[in-house]
């Protein structure tokens, strides 16, 4: 049961973060293109990439920390579904350029994040 109470508590977390990093990014920098989207899907690849290698890495933290942060508040912060959907509604509306740019960007920096943050929790550990 207590893994439950760690997921729900990240899980507030991120989806707080998540609503909070999405504005303030929309906020500066418009919504043409959907830049909060995409800095929280880059971010939460980072976050992931760094706790499960810094987690695996480190057997004698408290197990409970696999369920708050990647599973709990990366869980709600990444919004995977979200830019799935932006992609499509670019594509519906005839922005092909627009909804290449956001997929393949996406997914290279994603990669690119993910790679960084298992790095950094190997130089650290």
């Amino acid at each position: 049961m207590q893994k439950y109470f760690y997921i729900a508590v990240g899980g507030s977390l991120g989806a707080i973060a998540r609503y909070w990093v999405g504005s303030v990014v929309a906020d500066k920098l418009g919504t043409r293109f959907p830049y909060g989207t995409f800095v929280i899907n880059i971010s939460a690849c980072i976050i992931i990439g760094f706790s499960l290698t810094y987690l695996g890495k480190r057997a004698e933290l408290n197990p409970a920390w696999r369920f708050l942060i990647p599973t709990g508040f990366v869980g709600a912060y990444s919004t995977f579904s979200t830019y799935e959907w932006e992609t499509l509604s670019s594509l519906r509306t005839g922005a092909f350029s627009l909804a290449a740019v956001y997929a393949i960007a996406s997914l290279i920096l994603g990669l690119v994040a993910a790679w960084g943050g298992a790095v950094l929790a190997e130089v650290i550990s």
